[in-house]
């Protein structure tokens, strides 16, 4: 008797795995222990793992994506966030080289009780605002970036936009319908218009600015919006169908990439229908 090709999942049913948390215990530990202040989580095991380096944004430390990197790290992806550049006078230039220096240290020292390593070829970028902006930075000058994801990504100096140009791997940009401080038109669509490999922009329709952001804190005072639930859960189902599309093979959430769900809508697709390097 034939066998039955398995039936992949439709985008709801992608939607509602990947929002969940995913198979891995996690670990969560300091990276100042190898010189560089920041967060890094990882899976409990495992060795030859895809590893992201996540950018902040403007003002915010690392602590209010813990949720989004212990989500990635549950489903088998090793996170680590740099804690610097939180200043006023934030440089972008030393702070997209601080995340090339995150995915060195994901590289070169072997994780948690020396059961865990990380893959030189399966290695990504990514970030909110500032931090989005400077992913944009990082996968322009590093050859080893293969994925970089964004949320509501800020111009920076040098330009992101200009920058955008050089990535030649898989890029997807969220940004939030309601932000009033990073609005899409004149922030994440430039970097989307002007990528130089396949790219999809994405619109969250309600969100606003900080609404990426886990918790409070006192930069709701002064910047635009505050935590929302419903924008982080999409966040992370995106972000973990398209890191494990493009950095390990894995095609569990490919419908979800090519729908819009949970109040998300592609707002600009050149991918070919596929995201895969």
């Amino acid at each position: 008797m034939a066998r039955t090709a398995k039936k992949a999942p439709s985008a709801k049913k992608a939607f509602e795995e990947l929002s969940r948390r995913g198979p891995h215990d996690v670990l969560h530990g300091d990276l100042a222990l190898v010189g560089l202040p920041g967060i890094v989580c990882t899976p409990r095991s495992g060795l030859g793992l895809p590893a992201v380096a996540f950018g902040h944004g403007w003002l915010q430390p690392p602590r209010r994506y813990l949720g989004l990197m212990r989500h990635l790290a549950s489903w088998g992806i090793v996170v680590a966030a740099p804690a610097t550049q939180r200043g006023v006078f934030a440089s972008h230039r030393l702070f997209a080289t601080d995340l090339r220096t995150a995915l060195d240290v994901c590289v070169g020292v072997r994780l948690g009780d020396g059961g865990i390593s990380v893959d030189e070829q399966r290695l990504g970028v990514a970030g909110h605002a500032m931090g989005g902006g400077c992913a944009v930075l990082a996968a322009a000058e590093d050859e080893r970036v293969r994925a970089v994801a964004t949320l509501a990504a800020a111009e920076t100096r040098p330009s992101a936009f200009e920058a955008a140009n050089r990535v030649r791997v898989p890029g997807l940009h969220v940004a939030a319908g309601n932000d009033l401080l990073a609005p899409p038109v004149a922030n994440a669509e430039p970097i989307a218009r002007a990528w130089g490999g396949p790219v999809q922009l994405r619109i969250v329709k309600k969100a606003s600015h900080l609404g990426f952001a886990e918790g409070r804190h006192w930069t709701q005072l002064v910047l635009h919006g505050r935590s929302e639930y419903a924008t982080q859960r999409v966040t992370r189902a995106l972000l973990t169908a398209f890191f494990l599309r493009t950095l390990a093979g894995d095609r569990r959430g490919e419908a979800l990439l090519g729908a819009d769900v949970g109040g998300s809508s592609i707002n600009h697709d050149h991918t070919r229908g596929d995201l895969a390097a």
